[in-house]
């Protein structure tokens, strides 16, 4: 029978009723790392963590009639590691005598014990990770959740930054690591230690964070007493501190930081352990650059909202029904509804009258999946008041259905408003034309009243077109309109009709000799004008001006031949003139000088080659007399 004990791969242990060991076999010696000398007649408290265990075994046997099976005992080997044993337990009476002898027979099941911690360890630090929103919120609970797991006192976590970052300098000779967080057990008194490393500070290659930082790899010291980390060493003495481990926390070839733990327990190393702590390394590092991503999306699309909501232009979201996905602020702005009542409207709700039906076949367009180029369009304010947009309009198709349109409109009221004034406008000149065609018509008496002075003024303001290509249409009418207000009140002073306006361009009809000297002191006013608007606006523009008469037929001359033959002769006429001419000056024609002599100051410039006309003699209006 002893042979057969002897042999046997399970730990065999004999004692006494009163807990001495009487008997052990070779596997129970191997296993605490004991002779059979050093066990023989010692305690069982010498190998087993609870003292009470074998009173425990004997109470199941007397009182509750039970054999002890699969006790899972805490206990200690030689040199004073914990490791985890079940035992099975037997009480051996002797026959005819009271209780005598318990038989431990036990297997060692740390590695599984391990395996088990490791497991519950990377379950709990996936579950922190998936549900943090930081990582400032994240550190805390890892090394929380890395000490109870595993039944480890202290973590702690080292960093050359004010807390773990996705960027450090990796290379530079100044690097000092510094402790930024902790964690302790309340089963241990650390406070003194706590305050040391607070204080500490290690450079890479000291310590055992600096050790595993110059490393790159994770690090075991089985009793921190055995290190030659002066700083700390006796302060975790102190604490009961033995055992030690860390890992860095690593994204590629590049270190972020290290985590160390701290045991009051020695420790042998754990392979299988530190080979976990990589992989939860760099679960942290993804961690970190995802959070990174996300905050950098998170502040992309605030900055692309703040654009959004802070742009001039009118933007709005619209899904297929209608109904306003998004408008923003200046899309408020402009027509004076509420995000309240925004949410309420449909579109058509605020579309024009006189555009329903072009916007529904849009619509329609863009739901069918048709590319549009610039629509135009208007809306109905809060207040009643038409806006006219111009703008894109794209839709969103989600598995090839469209699920919503995308427009940006810019306002164009004022140009709309501009385009239907110079309409008026032309409508005006026209029949300033047809009144003068009527005069012409009507029949006279004498053969001097079959004829009639007409004088013309066209007026080029130079430099314009150079500012308009760097404003906007609205702009440009902004720019335009004062200065052509004041040529208007001229017209109306010297009772001059005005014929059209066109962009830079201006022109005034006279009829009569009186009427080419109003011409002519109209144009001294315009060039005033223009340098007073210069001086005002900060702009360097000048004007040159064509004076031309001619005198005209009026005998039984129809509109249409007034209109195509005498008019284009008198206007073309002075534009070649103008062509030709002295830029920033007032030229006159030698028909209208025989009005001007007495009163205006002329000065002979240049003869012009008119085509069907031959040379004519060109003069500088210079001032009045």
């Amino acid at each position: 029978m002893d042979k057969v004990i002897i042999s046997m791969a399970a730990a065999l242990l004999v004692t006494s009723y009163s807990g001495k060991i009487k008997k052990v076999n070779l596997a129970a010696q191997r296993l605490f790392g004991f002779t059979e000398e050093e066990l023989i007649n010692q305690p069982i408290s010498l190998i087993f963590d609870d003292n009470d265990l074998t009173s425990q075994i004997f109470y199941q046997h007397t009182i509750l009639q039970q054999q002890s099976q699969d006790i899972e005992v805490v206990c200690r080997t030689k040199t004073r590691e914990k490791i985890l044993v079940a035992f099975s337990c037997s009480v051996i009476q002797k026959k005819g005598r009271d209780l005598e002898e318990v038989i431990y027979i036990g297997r060692d099941i740390t590695a599984r014990q391990r395996r088990e911690q490791r497991n519950n360890a990377q379950c709990a630090i996936t579950r922190i990770l998936s549900e943090s929103q930081n990582v400032k919120q994240a550190i805390p609970q890892i090394l929380q959740a890395i000490c109870q797991s595993l039944e480890w006192d202290l973590g702690e976590l080292w960093t050359p930054n004010e807390y773990l970052s996705a960027t450090v300098q990796q290379d530079s000779v100044d690097i000092v690591l510094r402790c930024v967080e902790i964690w302790s057990s309340r089963v241990v008194s650390v406070r003194e230690f706590k305050a040391i490393t607070w204080q500490t500070t290690y450079t890479p290659g000291a310590g055992l964070p600096g050790r595993i930082w110059s490393r790159r790899s994770p690090l075991w010291i089985r009793d921190i007493l055995d290190d030659a980390d002066q700083r700390r060493s006796q302060p975790a003495a102190k604490a009961e501190l033995h055992a030690g481990f860390g890992f860095p926390i690593l994204d590629g070839n590049d270190i972020l930081g290290v985590m160390t733990f701290f045991s009051r327990e020695v420790q042998s190393k754990d392979v299988n352990l530190l080979q976990m702590m990589v992989s939860i390394g760099s679960q942290i590092t993804y961690f970190l650059k995802r959070k990174q991503a996300e905050e950098a999306l998170i502040e992309s699309e605030k900055i692309c909202r703040d654009l959004l909501e802070n742009a001039n232009v009118l933007i709005q979201s619209v899904n297929v029904y209608g109904q306003f996905l998004y408008v923003n602020r200046a899309w408020q702005t402009a027509l004076g509804y509420s995000e309240t009542e925004v949410a309420n409207m449909k579109l058509f709700d605020i579309i024009h009258p006189d555009f329903q039906e072009h916007c529904r076949q849009i619509f329609y367009r863009l739901m069918s999946g048709e590319q549009l180029e610039q629509v135009k369009t208007a809306f109905i304010t809060k207040d009643g008041q038409p806006i006219y947009l111009e703008g894109n309009i794209n839709c969103k198709f989600v598995s090839g259905k469209p699920v919503a349109t995308r427009s940006i409109f810019r306002k164009i009221t004022q140009q709309v408003i501009a385009e239907k004034t110079l309409h008026q406008q032309q409508e005006q000149s026209h029949n300033t034309l047809l009144s003068i065609s009527g005069n012409l018509q009507q029949p006279a008496d004498s053969t001097t009243e079959n004829f009639t002075d007409v004088t013309v003024l066209f007026a080029d303001i130079v430099g314009f077109n150079e500012s308009a290509t760097a404003i906007s249409a609205i702009q440009l009418v902004n720019l335009v309109n004062p200065i052509m207000t004041v040529f208007d009140r001229l017209s109306d002073r010297y009772g001059l009709e005005k014929i059209e306006t066109i962009t830079d361009a201006y022109m005034v009809v006279g009829q009569g000799s009186n009427c080419t000297q109003a011409i002519a002191h109209m144009a001294l006013d315009m060039q005033t004008a223009i340098a007073t608007f210069n001086a005002e606006n900060d702009q360097n523009f000048y004007i040159s001006i064509i004076i031309h008469s001619d005198i005209v037929a009026t005998e039984v001359i129809s509109l249409k031949n007034f209109m195509d033959v005498y008019w284009g002769d008198i206007a073309n006429t002075a534009r070649c003139v103008e062509s030709s001419g002295v830029l920033g000056k007032i030229q006159v024609t030698e028909a209208p000088t025989k009005h001007l002599h007495d009163k205006f100051l002329l000065e002979k410039s240049r003869e012009i080659e008119i085509k069907n006309k031959g040379k004519i003699t060109t003069y500088i209006l210079l001032a009045r007399k």
